[in-house]
Formats: structure tokens, C-alpha cells, sequence
């Protein structure tokens, strides 16, 4: 009905909502995709860095640590400290780019690897992503961690591939059992 102002026509038509709502769709499924994550097959260097990680976590408040590493050095690391230091976003990947720009410029970060004995929750990936590493490296993923404690349920690939403006490589897997096993301590 046009021109009527009763509540009940005042409501969106059911078709048109829906008919609008197709209509983004294809817009989106239209637009170029966004993925900038490389899945990335594990090095032969990945697993002697993911002990020094999983080394971290096994002092962690709760079991996870990360260490940044480029060119083969390691550069800063960190451990999972929400309760010791009463901040719920010391995550250990996010105390170790604390660490590393402690002690370095920021923008030293770029291009280097990130290992971490977890797949990293959304605050940590954003944060890897802001801070331009090349490659992400973790041992359990974010499915494994579920089973074990209570994760938001979106992976590092997610997003990542909802970054237009970067490209990070992917690796997952590293030591998972090794990791996974920490929860049981």
C-alpha cells in the first residue's frame, strides 16, 4: 500500500528486505576478494623457535607464550601474565611486541615472524597484523583450544583474509601436541 501512514505498512515489506538483502550479497560476492592470508607450509627452523615459545607458556599464567624472531634471531618474547599483571590483554603474543618495542623501533617488526604456542585470538591477531609481521607461527589451533577453554570462535585465516591492506603468512600446527599438552598441567 502506498501513501498509507499506519504502523503496520510503516514496517519494511518482507520482500523488499529480502530483495535488499540479496542485492548486497552480490554486491559483496562481486567486490575483488580480500584474502591476504598465505597458508604457509611449516620451515625447518619453526619448531626449534616454537619450544623457545612453548618454554614461555609453561611460565604463563595461563599456558601460552610467543616469540618474535627475523633473520634467525630471536628478538623478544613473552608469556601469557592477565592475572599477575591484572591486565586481561597480556596475552603472550601481546607481551612479547610489548617486549620487542622495549627494546627496538616498532617498525623493526615488519616482516618478521611471530610463534606462538596458541592460534591468536582476535586481539592478537589484529595486533600482529597492525604491526606487520611476515608469517604467523602457532602450535594449537583455535578448534583444539575450544575443547579445552572457552575461545572466540574466529580463526588467525579469517581475519587476516578480511585485511585488505596487508598479507601475512600462516602456519599452523607447530608442536600442537606439545602445546595442547600444557593444558593438562
Amino acid at each position: 500500500m502506498t501513501g498509507c501512514t499506519c504502523t503496520a505498512c510503516a514496517r519494511p515489506n518482507r520482500r523488499a528486505t529480502l530483495g535488499g538483502l540479496l542485492t548486497a550479497g552480490v554486491a559483496l560476492a562481486a567486490r575483488p576478494a580480500l584474502a591476504r592470508a598465505a597458508l604457509t607450509p611449516p620451515q625447518a627452523a619453526d619448531a626449534g623457535f616454537m619450544r623457545l615459545a612453548l618454554a614461555e607458556a609453561a611460565q604463563g599464567d595461563f599456558p601460552f607464550g610467543a616469540v618474535i624472531e627475523k633473520n634467525g634471531q630471536v628478538l623478544a618474547s613473552g608469556r601469557n601474565s592477565g592475572k599477575r599483571l591484572n591486565d586481561p590483554t597480556a596475552h603472550g603474543e601481546m607481551m612479547a611486541i610489548r617486549a620487542f618495542i622495549a627494546a627496538h623501533p616498532a617498525e623493526e617488526m615488519k616482516g618478521a615472524t611471530i610463534y606462538t604456542t596458541g592460534e591468536s585470538c582476535p586481539m592478537c591477531m589484529g595486533a600482529i597484523i597492525w604491526c606487520g609481521f611476515g608469517r604467523v607461527v602457532y602450535g594449537a589451533s583455535i578448534e583444539e583450544l575450544s575443547r579445552r577453554i572457552g575461545q572466540i570462535m574466529i580463526d588467525d585465516k579469517t581475519i587476516a583474509a578480511a585485511t585488505p591492506f596487508a598479507t601475512v603468512g600462516i602456519t599452523g600446527g607447530v608442536l600442537a601436541k606439545e602445546a595442547l599438552a600444557l593444558f593438562s598441567k
